[in-house]
């Protein structure tokens, strides 16, 4: 066939601009010539496409067998008619006889063209996969491109996100032009022929998480880290946090002069409640510090590790449980234990722990330290003191409500293993 050096050339570009592998090109070319070949001619035999790395010209080979005595000539040639072509041929060799058909080049165009528009898909998806892949579960900066079947398209240069409605915060608005900040979730290659549609986030809870990062230096160089979150997006975040250095307060350096930095994670969350809590080893602490703004007077590990009782004073115990068992669900999700509370007056009539079990006084009083929000407990719980909470409800339909929950392993990206209790 004729020379195609401008075949060559468009390659060669495409390898320059694209990244695209010359020698890749060509091979898929010829690859996807001989099924050209086959479908377009109806042939049976062997075929063997071959490009010429310099000159661009394409040559179609029906490979044959040497053979003594021929049966099926499609296939096979006679040792005779291969001396014929080159003496060098014996029995068993494979000779390659150019059958280039008529109009064959129309068809290599044709195919040429597909296959590389084809890589390009390839190449373009490969490339986003690549770059977000080493992006998961970090923070991204978007602008809401369109919405479709509640779909939220989210642009990030010139790539496209989705947020899903199952990662969408309740009851949280989108609009064309808004701008968000979105986690990446696991990216995955769906094999499509467009573009691949990178998940992203705005209930995990990791997201808190990373906007704190964003928010407090401290936290990005490592002195205070982030231990594990719990989240229950729309409402209520309860993260707790500890540091490297005694000299540093978790807390404060997470809530900020003022509350300036907590406030705006707050604000780009829309308002949603943040309790943060410091962090211990102990787990009895751990715990009682998890249901804070309550106070809790005495914490008892079960056998098993993974079930805590708890005693609060009598007029604690709607907060310790939280409007619709929110605070004591989120304090079972970030400690990883199954949390059962009693008030001080039902837990002394039951024996429901032992004097040793209970804490020291200065160790269950909730300061402003402690927690940026206690003051505002009641606002943000917006329960009412005469509000009746028997700890019946709490004990048995509570419990049956979210025992499988509490069995579950709570775990929020890098931060699940410390979720984790001995």
């Amino acid at each position: 066939m004729p020379a195609n050096s401008e075949l060559i050339d468009t390659i060669s570009l495409i390898e320059k601009e694209k990244g695209i592998d010359k020698e890749t090109l060509l091979e898929a070319i010829e690859s996807s010539l001989i099924s050209a070949c086959k479908k377009n001619f109806g042939t049976s035999q062997n075929i063997r496409v071959i490009i010429d790395r310099v000159t661009g010209a394409v040559d179609v080979f029906a490979q044959k067998t040497v053979v003594e005595e021929v049966e099926d000539d499609v296939l096979e040639i006679s040792l005779e008619d291969a001396k014929e072509i080159s003496l060098e041929y014996n029995l068993g060799d494979m000779v390659d006889i150019v059958v280039t058909p008529r109009n064959f080049g129309r068809i290599s165009a044709q195919t040429a063209k597909q296959v590389v528009v084809q890589k390009f898909r390839e190449a373009e998806r490969n490339k986003v996969l690549n770059e977000f892949k080493d992006r998961e579960y970090k923070l991204l900066s978007g602008v809401v491109e369109r919405i479709e079947k509640r779909n939220v398209f989210i642009s990030v240069g010139t790539n496209e996100l989705v947020l899903l409605p199952t990662e969408q915060i309740p009851g949280e608005e989108y609009y064309f032009n808004q701008r968000l900040k979105v986690l990446v979730l696991d990216v995955k290659d769906s094999g499509g022929r467009n573009s691949p549609l990178i998940p992203v986030s705005r209930s995990h809870p990791e997201l808190v998480a990373r906007l704190f990062e964003q928010e407090v230096p401290e936290i990005a160089d490592g002195t205070v880290a982030i231990k594990a979150v719990a989240r229950e997006a729309g409402f209520r975040t309860k993260i707790a946090v500890s540091s490297q250095n005694t000299n540093v307060d978790p807390v404060g350096s997470c809530v900020g002069a003022g509350g300036n930095r907590v406030n705006t994670v707050v604000g780009e969350l829309n308002g949603e409640k943040i309790d943060i809590i410091s962090y211990s080893e102990n787990p009895k602490e751990f715990i009682a510090q998890a249901l804070s703004p309550a106070a809790v007077m005495a914490v008892r590990i079960e056998e098993g590790g993974k079930s805590a009782r708890i005693v609060v004073p009598d007029n604690q115990l709607s907060l310790a449980i939280g409007r619709e068992g929110q605070n004591a669900r989120l304090a079972a999700k970030l400690t990883g234990f199954r949390i059962d509370i009693k008030s001080h007056t039902r837990a002394t009539e039951e024996n429901f722990l032992n004097p040793e079990d209970y804490l020291e006084e200065e160790k269950t009083e909730t300061t402003v330290d402690e927690s940026a929000y206690a003051e505002a407990a009641a606002e943000y719980y917006d329960y009412d003191e005469d509000d009746e909470y028997d700890d019946e409800y709490y004990d048995d339909e509570y419990d049956d409500e979210y025992d499988d929950e509490y069995d579950d392993e709570y775990e929020y990206g890098e931060y699940g293993d410390d979720n984790q209790q001995d």
